[in-house]
């Protein structure tokens, strides 16, 4: 139990609403909204972002401050869940996407944790998710919440110990 807690002291949920400006590859219909991005950042099951038809497909983020992920949290809708998904970054004020590690979410309608995924722990200041293929025939992707976990800053206090 103590482990938990150091982990998760160590670890906050990015607040994706405040801290990031948020982009995607393409909203079903063209419906934003009933399907639009806005949907990824309202911590509710009853909506979602859904793409159109068509691979691949990407949610990009724009932080406010260079920060490290450390995890993700993603719930899909069954039957339309990426496949060998891969978390990209753009490091250091460069423009170019670097990638930063990949994922495997499975084909289900439940949140879906993924730890470890920026190997190098690499601070970024963009952040896309890429999704290169769907479990979906025609490429959709759909997603009811998306949590980004970043590394805590430390305080202060802790540094000059």
């Amino acid at each position: 139990m103590a482990e938990e807690t150091k982990q998760q002291q160590q670890r906050r949920l990015l607040d994706l609403a405040g801290e990031a400006k948020l982009r995607v590859s393409s909203v079903l219909n063209g419906d934003g909204k009933q399907f639009g991005k806005k949907f990824l950042l309202d911590d509710r099951e009853d909506t979602c972002w859904n793409s159109d038809q068509g691979s691949p497909q990407f949610v990009e983020l724009k932080l406010d401050a260079p920060a490290q992920v450390t995890q993700l949290a993603i719930m899909f809708q069954g039957g339309f869940a990426g496949k060998n998904c891969v978390l990209e970054g753009k490091v250091d004020g460069s423009n170019e996407y670097t990638e930063l590690g990949r994922f495997y979410p499975d084909d289900v309608n439940h949140e879906q944790v993924f730890e470890g995924v920026n190997q190098e722990n690499k601070k970024v200041h963009m952040l896309r998710l890429v999704f290169p293929e769907s479990t979906d025939f025609f490429g959709r992707i759909t997603i009811y919440t998306l949590k980004i976990y970043v590394a805590a800053e430390k305080k202060k206090e802790e540094e000059d110990q």
